[in-house]
């Protein structure tokens, strides 16, 4: 997914509704806003489903067999999409709900799979994903960590795994994100892990960088307001931006680590806001220094306050006015 440390996969999913015109636009979309990846969702609806299959609760608009049907592209299709990645610069990922929708795309040419969260069960998916050796995005959403423990070994035995926290609500609240399940999973696979983000914000997105997702994927839509299961729910494309910007910026904070005792980016600040040691009246020299001779003021161009203790009780080497800052050679 390019030469960049996190992976920003849009999910279009069947955001275009069946038009793959929609569709075209929506991954010239995706590379606009900086993604590096598009994601689709490959149905063949007399493959993967029963005719009386329920729809989610969260979209009930038609029959789920004749949404799928109905939004579905031909082979010849998928390959246009595919070459119109190709052309937008951006990644051809595709998640496939049955064999044979493994064996469309890897005839025209997808360069990654996705396991999605409905499927980490089906093992036998799993091993024809496999089979092909390219790289796996597998999503956790309603897997316990037995069947994620099965479909990783599955996954294996192929191309590269990356495992996504996931979490199958629409939209997702805070409370259920998980944020602490990336790095459990890093610890349990020692694999690449990354973050599906179902929330309406970027919070969860950015966060789950800063806590090491090596990918990031997140619905992308021309509009909420457009019909289907999957634009309530995703960023519209000023959000998307956001997110891709945020994300870069949080990777640069990452990727430059800070030296706390490298203080030379703060010379000028220093003299301007920290203060030094000054004499609160007119001195001869020869005095003994006293505390309440002294005190603390801005700038911090001469002694620090941290050594008045160890000022006190010296003796000035020559005359000082009062409200000079003190400086070593003042002192005897």
């Amino acid at each position: 997914m390019g030469d960049r440390h996190v992976a920003i996969v849009a999910e279009i999913g069947s955001v275009h509704d069946g038009s793959f015109g929609n569709a075209v636009r929506l991954v010239e979309t995706a590379a606009a806003c900086g993604a590096d990846a598009v994601k689709f969702q490959l149905h063949l609806p007399e493959a993967e489903s029963t005719r009386d299959a329920p729809s989610p609760p969260y979209f009930s608009a038609e029959p789920r067999f004749e949404y799928f049907a109905r939004t579905g592209f031909s082979k010849d299709q998928w390959a246009r999409i595919a070459s119109s990645c190709a052309e937008a610069g951006v990644e051809f990922v595709c998640s496939a709900f049955s064999i044979e929708a493994v064996a469309i795309l890897e005839d025209v040419g997808v360069s990654r799979h996705k396991v999605a969260s409905g499927e980490v069960t089906n093992l036998p998916l799993l091993e024809a994903m496999a089979s092909t050796g390219k790289p796996v995005l597998l999503s956790s959403g309603m897997s316990s960590w037995a069947e994620l423990d099965a479909a990783v070994d599955v996954l294996r035995s192929g191309g590269p795994v990356t495992v996504l926290q996931c979490t199958s609500q629409y939209p997702c609240p805070p409370e259920r994100v998980g944020l602490n399940v990336i790095a459990e999973m890093a610890a349990r696979y020692a694999l690449p892990v990354g973050f599906s983000d179902h929330t309406s914000g970027n919070e969860a997105a950015i966060a789950a960088v800063a806590l090491g997702a090596s990918v990031v994927e997140k619905h992308l839509t021309f509009s909420k307001r457009m019909y289907g299961s999957d634009a309530p729910n995703a960023a519209e494309p000023e959000q998307m931006t956001e997110l891709c910007r945020s994300i870069r910026a949080v990777e640069r904070m990452l990727e430059n680590q800070v030296d706390k005792d490298d203080i030379s980016p703060y010379a000028e600040m220093k003299r301007i806001f920290e203060k030094s040691i000054v004499v609160l009246e007119s001195l001869e020299a020869g005095t003994v220094l006293t505390a309440e001779m002294l005190g603390c003021k801005k700038p911090g161009t001469g002694i620090a306050p941290s050594q008045l203790s160890a000022i006190v009780g010296r003796r000035l080497a020559r005359p000082v006015a009062a409200d000079a800052v003190l400086q070593e050679g003042d002192l005897a």
